[in-house]
């Protein structure tokens, strides 16, 4: 007898299947594909889907960076913006801060 799937799982049934293919090519071939994504506010996965001429997620998705942080990374930003190690919301507000002013300062 087949195992009755949760109804709210069955929306998450395709993504399931699907494989993640990696391609390994020539860098210039990379950043010109990113720099494309990056101009029509795609990511490179959906410009790469765009120009195989496969369907995209149409929903904009929230425009945010990441970075990961580990431990030590909260030690030496800690002691950088003279904060506890344990500061993390703070740190991160500093964080976004450098960022912000980083961006202004190379748009002059």
């Amino acid at each position: 007898m087949a195992r009755k799937i949760p109804e709210k799982w069955e929306s998450s049934l395709k993504a399931v299947k699907a494989v993640q293919v990696a391609f390994d090519m020539d860098e210039k071939i990379q950043l010109a594909i990113r720099k494309e994504a990056l101009d029509a506010g795609f990511s490179p996965s959906d410009q790469i889907r765009d120009i195989l001429g496969l369907p995209t997620n149409k929903r904009p998705k929230r425009p945010r960076l990441t970075v990961s942080l580990a431990p030590a990374d909260y030690q030496l930003l800690a002691k950088k913006y003279d904060l506890s190690p344990d500061q993390q919301l703070e740190i991160k507000k500093r964080l976004m801060d450098d960022l912000v002013n980083h961006v202004n300062n190379n748009d002059k």
